[in-house]
């Protein structure tokens, strides 16, 4: 499942192409024919990413005027020059020269600004947003017993941070995945907070996750590249049984709530 750098990228490549302009919205495909009508030949005014989910507004003379999409396992979007349909394209927005194509989604609905509002009001702090309170993350966190690796994928915690993110930014600081949330310290939480506002941005200039200090880069280290679907250099993420950058020691696995965590055991003692 993407992480919220993607969903961001993504904000801005529709914004980049579209905002502000008349667009073409169909449904190839047909599931979304029906919202696809209401909105097509009306100006895109802006898409937003909220963690995982990506909002487009039109300025349409309806009270449903948002696409609400969440891409879920399989779900791509495609922002560049328009080609042909092919395959399952549920959605198509296109200025005639431009097309975004959405393919495989678990969401793509239109939704009122109430129905917008309702999405959005559970989910935390999004390290990538401006109007994200930390605060509100960390009051979540130190009433659970739960362990901070586990809080730190909840989106109602943390929208947007995925299990790279979440297994990178806890060995940058040395915590210990089992950490309960309510024996964090809060300048752990600070520094962990900070780190995913930087760390995340880099995810959205560059598209691709890095985690690694200037020590640790390949061509520091003399060392191969990561090889690797998501791109990218990593501490632990995918490293299962192989020398922990740092100490040597072998990054461990298990799975943690249905997802895979990876940590050293020798680096992240911290609670």
């Amino acid at each position: 499942m993407p992480e919220g750098h993607v969903i961001h990228r993504l904000a801005h490549a529709v914004n980049a192409a579209f905002a502000g302009r008349t667009v073409q919205v169909t449904s190839p495909q047909g599931r979304f024919a029906d919202s696809a009508v209401l909105l097509d030949g009306h100006v895109l005014s802006g898409a937003q990413a909220w963690g995982k989910h990506l909002f487009i507004d039109f300025d349409a003379p309806v009270d449903t005027a948002t696409i609400q999409i969440h891409l879920g396992l399989i779900g791509k979007l495609r922002v560049g020059p328009i080609e042909p349909v092919k395959g399952l394209v549920r959605l198509r927005i296109t200025d005639g020269d431009t097309a975004a194509d959405l393919r495989g989604p678990q969401t793509c609905v239109l939704q009122s600004p109430a129905e917008v509002d309702a999405v959005v009001a559970p989910l935390g702090p999004d390290p990538l947003r401006a109007d994200a309170d930390p605060e509100v993350a960390w009051q979540r966190i130190h009433r659970s017993s739960k362990p901070i690796a586990a809080l730190l994928m909840d989106q109602r915690i943390t929208a947007g941070v995925g299990n790279i993110y979440r297994a990178e930014v806890l060995f940058r600081h040395r915590i210990d995945p089992a950490c309960p949330g309510n024996k964090l310290k809060r300048s752990s939480w600070e520094l962990i907070w900070a780190d995913l506002v930087a760390l995340m941005a880099l995810g959205v200039q560059d598209g691709r996750i890095d985690t690694v200090t200037d020590e640790h880069t390949p061509e520091a280290m003399g060392r191969d590249a990561r090889v690797d679907r998501h791109g990218g250099e990593v501490y632990v993420y995918r490293r299962a049984d192989l020398p922990c950058w740092v100490c040597g020691s072998r990054v461990r696995t298990r799975l943690l709530e249905g997802r895979n965590l990876y940590w050293c055991g020798r680096c992240q003692r911290r609670h």
